[in-house]
């Protein structure tokens, strides 16, 4: 493999790329990237989000969140329109640990009301409410990982 940005030779350590590989597989991640010095490695892959994988994810979320896990199957099949992740992150439903969440199933919330965090890379991203309207149903438990595209609320 060559470095474009000096022109000279750059060494990849395989075991290293099958370690991050094995990493992405374990933490269900689509990426991962490491940088030592001016040697950078990135692994990715494409995961295809569908119903399933979002309804199983949610049965494995932990008892804090049983109403999550419940309203989640039937609510991605039935909603195309839910609100969506626009990164790779962890979800989180309340502003700090212990605190009451953002919104819950059956609240009325206002174009622009934060509904949930995706942290991702220690930034805490708000996802706010497009619209108007009235929370159906929360499709992720409290820190949930989540993936990019995946639904993760229904404001209608």
């Amino acid at each position: 493999m060559t470095d474009s940005t000096n022109g000279g030779s750059m060494q990849v350590d395989a075991g290293l790329v099958r370690q991050l590989a094995e990493l992405l597989d374990e933490t269900k991640l689509t990426e991962i990237e490491v940088q030592d010095g001016d040697r950078r490695i990135r692994v990715a892959r494409t995961v295809t989000v569908s119903a399933a994988p979002v309804a199983a994810v949610a049965a494995g979320v932990p008892s804090a969140a049983p109403a999550a896990a419940a309203d989640a199957a039937p609510a991605a099949a039935d909603h195309a329109n839910a609100i969506k992740s626009p990164m790779v992150g962890t979800a989180y439903l309340s502003p700090e640990p212990g605190a009451a969440q953002f919104v819950a199933v059956g609240a009325t919330v206002k174009a622009g009301d934060t509904l949930l965090i995706v942290e991702a890379m220690k930034v805490m991203n708000p996802i706010t409410a497009p619209a108007a309207g009235t929370v159906k149903a929360i499709l992720v438990g409290n820190g949930q990982p989540v993936e990019f595209d995946q639904p993760l609320i229904v404001v209608e």
